[in-house]
C-alpha cells in the first residue's frame, strides 16, 4: 500500500511538471537557444552582447528568463510598502 502511494504521489508530480512548459514557451525557449549559439560564435563582443540581450528578452517575455530554475523572474504580487495602488484602467 505504502509503495502504491508514493507511486501515485510521483506519477502526480511529474503530471504537473509536464503541464508547465507549454509549446510557446518551448519555441520561445528554442528560439533564445539559437540567438544564444549565435551569440557563442559571433566575431566582437559587441555583436555577442547584442544577441544575448536578444535571447534574454525572449527568455523574459516567456516568462522563463532564469530558465525554468527558480521563480526569481515572476511578477510580484505583494502590494507596495507605501500602500500606493496601481492606476485604473
Amino acid at each position: 500500500m505504502r509503495k502504491l502511494t508514493i507511486a501515485s504521489i510521483a506519477v502526480a508530480a511529474m503530471a504537473g511538471l509536464a503541464a508547465c512548459q507549454s509549446p510557446a514557451d518551448d519555441a520561445a525557449e528554442q528560439q533564445a537557444d539559437a540567438l544564444e549559439a549565435q551569440a557563442d560564435a559571433a566575431p566582437t563582443e559587441a555583436q555577442e552582447d547584442a544577441l544575448n540581450a536578444q535571447a534574454d528578452a525572449i527568455e523574459q517575455q516567456a516568462g522563463n528568463a532564469d530558465g525554468g530554475l527558480t521563480t526569481e523572474n515572476t511578477p510580484s504580487t505583494t502590494p507596495p510598502a507605501d500602500g500606493a495602488m496601481a492606476p485604473a484602467n
